[in-house]
């Protein structure tokens, strides 16, 4: 089932493009609290792919890290609009329908993007065949009860007008969802973490985990959740 037209959002990010700095402040949080946790990771990533990069905040904030700065190499970056695409190593392209070889990365990662994406475990399984066998996926996007209460009030709001109503804010995943992708076959990923704040999902593949929030996670096995 496709729920976002992708075409329809190219076309907002790129009207969007000319002043996306003056409101990109949960992006510049989002790209933090991956530098954050990158810099915890002692060995170098090479070639670095920023999946949904648009104005390229996130490699900036990863290479002018004092920690991690000097652990990344050449950042390739993608985004749905043209008016995104950073040469010479953006491309425009779907998060869907990633154009990379198998194995070419060493670390892969996205900042509020693939909340977006329509079929988030095949993208996923892209992803892993575009890292290397050691390669490291991290990414951040809205988690489940994002716009909860909007959504609430204009449920109510149509349900009391026309005696029906139908979702008028897109659906997020939360940390079950989340739970569910680490279980699947192709999936990279081989610990669920579970955290309490509810407005963001973060996954991280490929080496460790997939997490929700912000709070301090608690660690499973991934064999754990099939007793």
């Amino acid at each position: 089932m496709r729920i976002f037209d992708r075409r329809r959002h190219a076309l907002k990010r790129a009207r969007a493009a000319a002043g996306y700095g003056a409101y990109s402040f949960l992006k510049r949080a989002a790209a933090e609290d991956i530098a954050l946790r990158l810099s915890t990771i002692n060995r170098r990533f090479d070639r670095v792919l920023d999946l949904g990069a648009h104005d390229g905040t996130l490699e900036r904030i990863l290479k002018g890290d004092s920690t991690l700065g000097g652990r990344i190499g050449d950042v390739f970056s993608t985004d749905l609009s043209p008016a995104f695409a950073r040469p010479p190593l953006g491309v425009v392209a779907d998060e869907e329908a990633l154009p990379f070889a198998d194995a070419s990365f060493d670390l892969i990662v996205s900042a509020l993007s693939l909340h977006w994406v329509n079929d988030l475990p095949g993208t996923l399984v892209q992803i892993r065949r575009a890292l290397k066998p050691d390669g490291l996926f991290i990414s951040v996007a809205l988690g489940g009860r994002t716009r909860l209460e909007l959504r609430q009030a204009l449920l109510a709001a149509e349900e009391e007008a026309r005696g029906g109503a139908a979702n008028r804010v897109s659906p997020f995943m939360d940390v079950i969802d989340a739970a569910g992708l680490s279980s699947a076959p192709a999936s990279p990923c081989r610990l669920l973490t579970t955290m309490r704040a509810p407005c963001v999902t973060r996954i991280r593949c490929g080496c460790s985990t997939i997490s929700g929030g912000w709070a301090r996670p608690q660690l499973w096995p991934r064999e754990a959740g099939r007793r």
